[in-house]
């Protein structure tokens, strides 16, 4: 099975993409995770990667689907794999077209103005990896080891309204891209993350 998951910044693609790829047996492949880790390790591309997400734009083409076409060619693969984060442009759906098929693109629907608070109340450990959120989470610190919390540049509030109109103009043409090919299933991400999880599984019939 080889599935893309759509949706804007904070739609809670990513938790999906962990729970969904794990109930598959399938490999998750989060972008944002391998541009992050080429940032932490300061290597070239990892530098010009972040300027741009700094500012809430799109990584360039070359830099990303670069990185994917890498990605999916390695074993864990062979049996599938889910893209979470990518493609974000029609240009990018059209590269991994020629790349490999894919079977489903599912679309998780969040309201802006719901948006902005999920993405802008978030907190990051630097360390384990731990995400939490302002209104659940009161402490500085992480729960599972210790480290001093941060917000992520690109998850405040002014980088966040930026990102969801290069979302809008960018990104959101992908929907009728895959609409058109019959491979779009939408869902209403605006609910806890275990009832969104299988309206997910639904969309893909279960």
């Amino acid at each position: 099975m080889k599935l893309v998951f759509l949706g804007p910044p904070g739609a809670g693609k990513g938790t999906q993409a962990k729970d969904v790829a794990a109930h598959y047996g399938i490999a998750h492949i989060s972008t944002g995770d391998m541009l992050r880790a080429e940032i932490r390790g300061g290597t070239e591309l990892g530098m010009a990667a972040k300027g741009c997400l700094d500012r809430g734009e799109l990584v360039p083409d070359e830099v990303v689907c670069g990185m994917v076409k890498n990605r999916i060619a390695m074993p864990d693969c062979a049996r599938g794999f889910l893209l979470d984060g990518f493609p974000r442009t029609s240009v990018q759906a059209e590269i991994l077209s020629s790349l490999t098929d894919i079977d489903r693109a599912v679309n998780i629907d969040v309201p802006s103005e719901r948006l902005i608070d999920r993405i802008s109340g978030r907190r990051m450990c630097p360390d384990c990896g731990a995400a939490y959120h302002v209104s659940t989470h009161k402490h500085s610190t992480c729960t599972a080891c210790g480290a001093k919390l941060y917000q992520r540049d690109d998850d405040r509030a002014e980088t966040v309204e930026n990102r969801l109109r290069v979302y809008e103009s960018a990104t959101k043409p992908l929907i009728d891209y895959y609409d058109g090919k019959g491979l779009l299933s939408t869902v209403d991400g605006d609910a806890p993350v275990r009832e969104v999880t299988i309206r997910i599984l639904e969309a893909l019939g279960e």
